[in-house]
């Protein structure tokens, strides 16, 4: 009798793009082509955040790859919402989310998917302070990064030196049981899920190499801190996230009674509401 050889593991990759009517083709066939070369089934969900913006839900459609799915709705409702969305339809055993605009080199995305394997880990989160990584960006940038860090370390204790990097993978039962939990829309989602994953119990978390080259026609950042409108939305939506999980207890099974049905979702999720349900 031959060996019988388990069924490959299907991965589902998330690609949130809002306003990427100029990089979408290339960014989905990059990923397309990296995904072709591993050893995992696979499907691409690309979720345009707004589709009516410009062109890169028309400019996406495009695309004929029987991998390739896309999404998308009406109005901008930001990158976490987008996520969420695409993870909610996402069929795979391990899902992927990777920012548009390649920032990021996709060729991590084989890498991180060896690594949450080779770890046994629950998640495994593309880091720009890996000792391992290539990252090529402003120093200014450089110096936010550690600052925020430092701040995360000391409000929530995620325990990874970069909560930030556009490229993360979870095993789906993590996502099964955090996914519906989260209120982050747009900024501090990626610490939200990490956070509300370790509150769970799903501590094993670890760091992946990645290669990052900053393009900074992709971003509206300033210099100073206290003028740049996504930092102090970023610090914001962090302290709110602080307050929920360790004051309200917004994500414990207790609050689950105060959850709605989300038609966008399709399931019952946190809305920190109550109801007389």
């Amino acid at each position: 009798m031959g060996v019988k050889r388990k069924p490959k593991k299907m991965v589902s990759v998330i690609i949130p793009a809002y306003k990427q009517e100029k990089t979408i083709v290339k960014d989905i066939k990059n990923i397309d082509d990296v995904m072709s070369e591993t050893r995992f089934n696979y499907e691409i969900l690309v979720v345009v955040d707004g589709y009516f913006l410009d062109k890169t839900f028309e400019n996406a459609s495009a695309i004929k790859r029987k991998t390739v799915k896309i999404l998308g709705y009406k109005n901008n409702k930001g990158k976490g919402f987008a996520i969420r969305y695409g993870m909610a339809r996402a069929k795979g055993d391990y899902i992927v989310f990777i920012d548009s605009g390649m920032d990021i080199d996709p060729n991590g995305i084989s890498l991180i998917l060896e690594h949450l394997e080779w770890y046994g880990a629950d998640i495994m989160v593309g880091s720009k302070r890996h000792p391992a990584s290539k990252v090529n960006y402003p120093t200014i940038r450089k110096i936010y990064s550690l600052g925020y860090y430092l701040f995360v370390k000391t409000l929530l204790g995620v325990g990874v030196k970069d909560t930030q990097a556009g490229l993360k993978v979870f095993k789906r039962e993590v996502l099964e049981a955090v996914l519906p939990r989260l209120m982050v829309k747009a900024f501090a989602f990626d610490i939200e899920i990490l956070s509300v994953s370790k509150y769970l119990g799903f501590n094993k978390i670890y760091e992946s190499p990645i290669y990052l080259k900053w393009d900074e026609s992709n971003t509206n950042f300033s210099p100073f801190i206290l003028l740049d409108k996504n930092i102090r939305n970023m610090i914001r939506d962090t302290l709110a996230v602080f307050y929920r999980l360790r004051i309200l207890k917004y994500y414990s099974d207790d609050k689950k009674r105060m959850w709605f049905y989300d038609k966008d979702l399709d399931m019952k999720i946190n809305t920190g509401e109550t109801t007389n349900a």
